[in-house]
């Protein structure tokens, strides 16, 4: 995400690892001393469901204990911070789901996510963006035909993320995605015509059956842009 954002704007500053690494709180906060950060959109994450379930206190470090001391830093420097969520963070039972909705992750990755989430909550000066995305062209070789999803490419989202991000006035929680479609929808929709079958008992994880997303809010935005 972070390089299709730096693509939609050159003048994003985008830190390397070396210089801003979540899990090593020193990086970041010698890059605040060293920069006036107005605004941050944190995209960084340690993603991999089923790496997540191997290392989850790697995912307790990245996505938990870094973004909430990015927060922290945040909060000191007045500086908005704009947190990528996911759409996991639902049970996946029904799909559709609002902002308000009940939240009940089932698999470890999202129960970092979600903790990170809880810690922006605690910034009012944010912007929690619920989503899903993949590569311009499907990357795997299987796709599940018994999951539903909001996600899309990353070309697709990324200017959606951009406008919401660059909106200083806009808090809270927004879901961003397009329609719902079986991830192998979501495949063939990208090109990929030779993509397997894959049904969510065949994996290791717990691979909910339904998040897609309702994005009534960020169509709301969208038009009030307009006027």
């Amino acid at each position: 995400m972070g390089a299709n954002l730096l693509r939609l704007a050159p003048w994003l500053q985008a830190p390397d690892h070396r210089e801003f690494d979540l899990a090593k709180r020193s990086t970041m906060e010698t890059y605040f001393k060293r920069h006036a950060v107005e605004s941050v959109i944190h995209a960084a994450a340690f993603t991999s469901p089923p790496l997540v379930d191997e290392r989850p206190m790697q995912a307790l470090e990245v996505n938990v204990a870094g973004t909430a001391h990015l927060v922290r830093l945040c909060h000191d420097a007045g500086a908005r911070l704009v947190y990528i969520s996911t759409d996991y963070v639902f049970r996946g039972d029904r799909g559709q789901y609002r902002e308000d909705d009940e939240l009940l992750p089932q698999n470890r990755y999202a129960w970092s996510k979600l903790g990170g989430e809880c810690a922006v909550r605690l910034y009012e000066n944010s912007l929690i963006i619920r989503t899903s995305f993949c590569e311009p062209e499907f990357p795997y070789p299987k796709a599940f035909v018994d999951q539903y999803t909001s996600r899309d490419s990353v070309t697709a989202i990324a200017p959606l993320i951009l406008d919401l991000a660059l909106d200083r006035d806009l808090t809270g929680i927004v879901h961003v995605g397009t329609e719902r479609k079986t991830v192998k929808e979501l495949a063939l929709k990208l090109g990929r015509s030779d993509v397997g079958d894959l049904r969510r008992d065949e994996v290791s994880f717990n691979a909910p059956r339904d998040t897609s997303l309702d994005i009534t809010r960020l169509k709301t935005i969208q038009e009030s842009s307009k006027q």
